[in-house]
């Protein structure tokens, strides 16, 4: 599978190589898991060959990364907001419920910067920053912050790596699974906060 798409983006022209960049990056957004760091760095040997150049490359790669977090993002914002016109848990005070919320959306920026970091779960951290309730222009310019330093260290790989860009693999192995447990905290953290609302409010509006 991935050997096919392989070839199938060597035989693209220029402008064919960047679309395939930005749905690439966009997608693995929205329907993760995606390989599309790896083709990433595929991408990235392209330029040594002549086929694209480094910067319309990192642009179109981050366009499409920040395309896909506003979509989960928008997502999550409207069914946080259907949530919020329903009443309130009883026996959950007011009070605790908005302290967790502001406190997700102070500390949850942290985890919109490291979002294209975390390989297998931007859907997931661009879901609940929508439901929580983030500032959405703020949120995109870090998603776009965070996007563009990864998306170019992998087009630098690609790049550097030439004919052995298949090595980078390993490495992007290890450093999901390395980081998978600070990860998992994180998230259990933000999705138990827009759980706790969504399973409240459902039991009062019965």
């Amino acid at each position: 599978m991935i050997e096919s798409i392989v070839l199938f983006i060597q035989s693209l022209p220029p402008e064919g190589v960047l679309i395939t960049a930005l749905l690439l990056t966009c997608i693995e957004n929205v329907f993760p898991p995606s390989p599309s760091d790896f083709l990433l760095v595929f991408c990235g040997t392209l330029i040594g060959l002549g086929t694209v150049s480094f910067i319309p490359l990192l642009i179109s790669s981050t366009i499409g990364s920040i395309i896909g977090f506003a979509i989960m993002f928008k997502i999550g914002a409207k069914i946080g907001l259907a949530i919020d016109k329903k009443p309130k848990l009883w026996f959950i005070p007011h009070e605790a419920i908005e302290k967790a919320e502001a406190w997700f959306r102070t500390y949850g920026y942290i985890l919109i910067i490291a979002n294209r970091f975390l390989s297998g779960t931007r859907a997931v951290i661009s879901f609940v920053a929508g439901a929580s309730a983030m500032n959405f222009v703020y949120s995109i310019i870090l998603s776009a912050l965070s996007a563009l330093i990864w998306n170019g260290i992998l087009i630098y790989a690609g790049m550097e790596l030439g004919n052995n860009w298949r090595l980078v693999s390993e490495y992007l192995s290890t450093y999901s699974s390395a980081i998978a447990p600070i990860l998992i905290i994180c998230l259990i953290i933000g999705i138990l906060i827009w759980q706790i609302r969504k399973r409240g409010n459902s039991s009062r509006s019965k």
